[in-house]
């Protein structure tokens, strides 16, 4: 990873994250008027403050990075640094006074994402790694449960409203009947679960890649796999996920595909 001091970036983004969190716990506190955008999506003021306060961090601590940002976009050019910003994710359950909901850090360089960070301040849970460095929860390493056995496992879904109009919804039904039990936490809180091995398989669809490029990092440093539905490794195109323990995700990606082969 020439040229690029992944502690230094890690550091930073960490420091990021804590920033927005206090803009969020703020407007947490507060209240907040919500707007919709041109998608029908929720946004409010702490969206965007807390993007502001992490861009303002990041580019001191990174300037030839470019950042990527769910309120303000991405910036103009081709570099091999690519912040990618998800400040408040989950703003229907900030603005519900649900405490599910995120500020979302990761880091591409040369097009692979190197390091992410997770942070859920009214939740109270953070989490990061960097390549090669491992996933960290609280200051503690964790690592992906060893289960291998579909009967043994538990599964959690999200966002899998797109997943339910082709073949594999009926394919998932039958993971679930065979699994030892079936959860929804959904956003950041079942990809925690998964790093730290109190979930074995998280399956989603109509996601953004904002929403979920930290957490792939967290959830590969711990010993797991993170692919999208198909098997393919995330792009910023990336629009679902499959990730587990590695025998379950080889396990539910091989029947995944069989149901769409008919």
């Amino acid at each position: 990873m020439s040229g690029l001091n992944l502690s230094h970036a890690l550091e930073a983004a960490r420091e990021a994250a804590q920033a927005a969190a206090e803009v969020l716990r703020h407007y947490w506190k507060r209240g907040v008027e919500v707007e919709l955008k041109s998608d029908d999506t929720p946004v409010t003021v702490a969206d965007r403050e807390a993007e502001l306060v992490i861009r303002k961090v990041l580019q001191k601590a990174l300037p030839e990075a470019a950042i990527y940002g769910e309120e303000f976009g991405r910036d103009d050019g081709v570099h091999e640094l690519l912040w990618m910003v998800d400040p408040l994710d989950g703003t229907k359950s900030f603005v519900r006074r649900t405490p599910f909901f995120s500020t979302q850090i990761a880091l591409m360089h040369h097009g692979e994402l190197v390091l992410g960070v997770s942070s859920a301040p009214i939740y109270g849970e953070t989490m990061w790694a960097s390549s090669g460095g491992g996933s960290w929860f609280e200051g503690q390493r964790v690592h992906v449960a060893a289960t291998t056995e579909l009967a043994h496992a538990a599964i959690s879904t999200g966002n899998i409203k797109s997943l339910t109009a082709d073949a594999r919804w009926a394919e998932l039904g039958a993971l679930i009947r065979e699994s030892n039990r079936i959860r929804g936490y959904g956003d950041f809180c079942h990809y925690h679960l998964l790093a730290r091995g109190g979930l074995d398989l998280v399956l989603e669809s109509d996601v953004s890649i904002l929403d979920v490029a930290a957490l792939a990092v967290i959830v590969r440093e711990a010993g797991g796999i993170f692919t999208d539905l198909d098997g393919q490794a995330l792009t910023l195109d990336s629009r679902s996920v499959l990730a587990g323990t590695p025998a379950l995700h080889e396990l539910a990606l091989a029947r995944l595909r069989r149901a769409l082969k008919g």
